[in-house]
């Protein structure tokens, strides 16, 4: 999962690609990075950590230049993170062209065999993202006509792209002396969102993974990226789009409106917040004829994102909506953090329970999803130090019980708390006297009522069905190999510092 745009203005861009990142900062906290374009010339910054904290003021003077692209990163694919996989990535052959891309590929590996083998180019890195740049860089000196590209060249190269490349992707790209390119998958898995500008000078154009990255820097929102279409802007703002997949369909990921994107985002015509309000309506219905509904006292959501949801809940049902918990904002997101025990310490400093709200009553805690359940464990543990009588969970969402592969890193299917328990061992597990789960049914419907057009989701972390189509066990559990050897790196590094600090 990662954060991702793209403008092409008619004044400097350095500080829009700036302010888009800071609003796309949920969606990757470990690195971020901008390149802007003055003409044929690049100019780069990229590093780890937070945006506010990875630029400076003397790095946003020398980012000159009337367009660009900018990224935000999480790690994906289970790989131990290293500054040299902060991007956008770049290439100078044929074209200069850097890309930032928000996804993950399902055959990054048999590319870059290829890339090497059949084709003589070497990836530096162990990202996919480095791998799908290559390609596209390939694809655009065969497209070139004379060693030159116009739209219908570029477009060409995508479509060659789509034929290679397999799993989740959405991406912006700029080619030196060229313009901006952006495009998605076929399936349509992760978002991508197109906007535009009228200014005196002409009109300016912006992508985004989400509208919430547009919208407040004064752009109007035109539509969603279609699966697989492709999309660009040549440096003096003309717009060019086609559809460059052979059998494109809508497949969005439904755990972006579950969890990953900010409520007040649109994406593929579905209001983040509105469907989490219809979840916790649905969630209302399924819990309305237990007999235990007749025993809580109070209804308090696990911040943010499953807010509406519990507030929803409580408002259908009846009952009373506390804040029980306050949420430190300077913690990331813990279930993609390496190491339980790390992330056992991260949800104590991340929340700290108002011990008012838990004392002496039944209590009804709604999240929006149940991934390792080491999160949820340690919160049904709080309510219980703060005097809570008995504890109920509530997930929105289902029971995660597969790995997710198109770009969010929980590939371990035996790390997932749900794999092969019922819903009642899962309760013991998290230590709770009651577990309600979500019907995937009953999410994909709420969804479906924002957007009667949406018709499919990518729900494999629920389901286990993988859209691409190409993903088998042996997949899984090399991805799996894969994450327990990056993750015993990042463990014994962290070991290492703990120890050096006494």
């Amino acid at each position: 999962m990662c954060g991702i745009v793209g403008i092409v203005a008619h004044t400097p861009v350095n500080q829009l690609l700036y302010d888009s990142l800071l609003l796309l900062q949920h969606r990757g906290q470990d690195a971020a990075g901008i390149v802007t374009s003055e003409g044929p010339v690049f100019h780069t910054y990229k590093g780890a950590g937070l945006v506010q904290n990875v630029f400076r003021t003397r790095n946003m003077r020398d980012l000159v230049g009337h367009a660009g692209i900018a990224h935000c990163r999480y790690p994906t694919a289970g790989s131990a993170f290293s500054e040299g996989e902060s991007q956008p990535f770049y290439v100078n052959s044929p074209f200069g062209v850097t890309l930032g891309h928000n996804g993950n590929l399902t055959n990054s590996e048999e590319l870059k065999r290829e890339l090497f083998q059949l084709d003589f180019r070497h990836v530096n890195t162990n990202s996919d993202s480095e791998v799908l740049l290559n390609v596209l860089a390939l694809e655009l000196e065969r497209a070139a006509q004379h060693h030159r590209l116009d739209p219908d060249a570029i477009f060409r190269a995508v479509a060659g792209v789509h034929k290679r490349c397999r799993g989740a992707y959405a991406v912006v790209a700029m080619i030196a002396g060229y313009g901006m390119l952006a495009f998605r998958d076929p399936f349509g898995i992760r978002p991508l969102i197109v906007g535009k500008n009228e200014q005196m000078g002409g009109t300016e154009y912006i992508v985004a993974s989400e509208s919430v990255g547009i919208e407040p820097l004064g752009f109007q929102v035109l539509r969603d990226v279609a699966p697989g279409e492709a999309i660009f802007v040549d440096l003096t703002g003309n717009f060019h789009a086609r559809q460059c997949a052979e059998h494109p369909s809508l497949n969005p990921c439904i755990f972006e409106i579950v969890y990953l994107a900010r409520p007040d985002s649109v994406i593929d015509g579905v209001s983040v917040y509105e469907a989490r309000l219809r979840m916790g309506a649905a969630l209302a219905e399924k819990i309305r004829p237990m007999p235990e509904a007749q025993d809580i006292d109070v209804v308090i959501p696990i911040p943010d994102s499953s807010r509406p949801s519990a507030l929803e809940l409580a408002n259908r049902l009846g009952l009373k909506y506390r804040e029980g918990f306050v949420k430190n904002r300077y913690i990331g997101r813990t279930f993609i953090m390496p190491g339980q025990a790390m992330r056992q310490k991260s949800v104590r400093q991340k929340l700290n329970p108002v011990g008012v709200e838990f004392r002496d009553k039944v209590v009804l805690l709604v999240d929006d999803s149940i991934v390792r359940g080491t999160t949820s464990r340690e919160i049904v543990q709080m309510a219980r130090e703060s005097g809570a009588r008995k504890v109920y969970f509530a997930s929105a969402s289902p029971p995660v019980r597969y790995p997710n592969v198109y770009g969010i890193d929980m590939p371990n299917q035996r790390e997932l708390v749900a794999t092969g328990r019922t819903e009642a061992e899962i309760a013991r597990e998290i230590g709770a006297d009651l577990l309600i789960y979500q019907d995937l049914a009953a999410l994909e419907a709420a969804i479906r009522a924002v957007n009667p057009a949406l018709t499919n989701f990518d729900a494999s972390c629920f389901d286990g069905h993988y859209i691409t189509g190409d993903v088998t066990h042996d997949y899984l559990r090399a991805l799996a190999v894969e994450r327990d050897e990056a993750r015993g790196i990042a463990e014994a590094d962290l070991l290492e510092e703990e120890k050096a600090a006494g």
